[in-house]
């Protein structure tokens, strides 16, 4: 009794946590008009999916885990449906930001012409197109069972479970996992590699610490600056570390499980399942922290909204970014990125903290001397 009451109140915790820090991401961007920029329209995405798995699923599941199925085959297959559609859907615009970021990272110039909201819509669309085509439509036709019915209409049948057969179970596991989990590690390696890169450019451009001559009051000033390059270089490892880390220790175990069972065309769910499922859940409450709170625009809206109320915070929000996404070389019209709205804005590609984005504009920040891969505050790219 006891263990099922500690599992209870985990479950419970996690599915307020998945709906409360979504609402809080999706509240933050309607009140404060800072926020409202392109970029966030993957972060309000990826917010809405997970909070549509934290009321329309989690319940569900931690039902599941304590009781039989009441609802009937048809409602099961719908709840089915709907979970592996959510999750697909948040682990694909979990790879949308990573490319996001990456094309904002290694073609700035370009990335205005690029990333428009006609191709933040195509490329929403396609996430919503795969998660469908890979849940509601093979359930409800019977693609992923071993004899081609559909699953859960056995009389009788009290439980709710989803089958597999072997092909399903690859093309699923490889389409929306492993093969994003591949492209999401390359991206974030390249941007990894380029803030390196630019740290150390921005050390090596600054001026030479005295000698003989000169004031010595450079010298506290001069290790000052580049020690907080590093340091903030150092703080971008760390930040994609716990992205990617944690990605892969809630989804690994998970989907390694379904396409193991999907290969041994195996009915009989292993006791360790629930517990493997509800980690790859964790993934949608740690969301809203790795993707959101971790910039300091979006601690800034969450403090208002939790301290004034909704009403009282919408009227704080700060004048929208000029032109949205960029601004010209030298206040022209020109088509350079200029990381969107400046060194303090969350408007702005790779977002913010949380993206890389910040580690190029932060470690540049205050440098004294620019190099020639710097314009008007703007980081240009050659490895693109």
């Amino acid at each position: 009794m006891l263990s099922i009451v500690i599992v209870g109140i985990l479950m419970s915790l996690l599915i307020v946590l998945t709906v409360c820090g979504n609402v809080l991401v999706c509240l933050a961007v309607c009140a404060t008009r800072r926020l409202r920029c392109l970029t966030n329209c993957f972060i309000v995405s990826l917010a809405i999916t997970d909070l549509l798995l934290g009321m329309l699923v989690l319940p569900f599941s931690a039902l599941l885990h304590f009781a039989e199925w009441p609802l009937g085959p048809t409602f099961c297959n719908i709840y089915t449906s709907l979970d592996v559609m959510l999750c697909t859907a948040s682990i694909l615009t979990l790879l949308a930001i990573s490319l996001d970021r990456y094309l904002a990272v290694t073609m700035p110039l370009r990335y205005s012409s690029i990333v428009m909201p006609k191709t933040v819509a195509v490329a929403m669309a396609s996430v919503w197109a795969v998660s469908l085509a890979v849940s509601f439509l093979p359930i409800h036709l019977g693609w992923n069972t071993e004899d081609g019915k559909v699953q859960n209409y056995e009389p009788g049948n009290r439980k709710c479970t989803i089958e597999l057969n072997p092909l399903y179970a690859v093309v699923d596991a490889s389409l929306t996992f492993y093969l994003p989990l591949l492209i999401m590690c390359w991206t974030y390696y390249r941007i990894l590699r380029i803030a390196r890169a630019q740290a150390r450019r921005i050390i090596h451009t600054r001026p030479k610490l005295p000698v003989n001559n000169g004031p010595t009051s450079a010298l506290p000033s001069a290790l000052t600056s580049v020690t907080a390059v590093a340091l903030r270089e150092h703080k971008a490892t760390v930040t994609l570390a716990a992205v990617i880390g944690a990605f892969v220790v809630c989804w690994f175990p998970y989907f390694t499980m379904f396409t193991i069972m999907g290969l041994k065309k195996d009915r009989n769910f292993p006791s360790e399942y629930p517990s493997v499922v509800w980690l790859g859940y964790a993934n949608s409450a740690l969301n809203p922290v790795l993707y959101a709170a971790l910039n300091r625009d979006f601690r800034s809206a969450y403090s208002r909204l939790l301290h004034c109320g909704y009403q009282g915070c919408g009227r704080m929000g700060r004048p929208p970014c000029p032109n949205t996404l960029t601004t010209g070389v030298g206040g022209g019209s020109g088509g350079e990125v200029a990381l969107l709205c400046g060194h303090s804005s969350s408007c702005r590609a790779g977002q913010g903290e949380t993206g890389i984005m910040m580690v190029l504009q932060e470690i540049n920040h205050g440098a004294t001397t620019p190099s020639p891969h710097h314009i008007n505050g703007v980081t240009v790219n050659n490895e693109s």
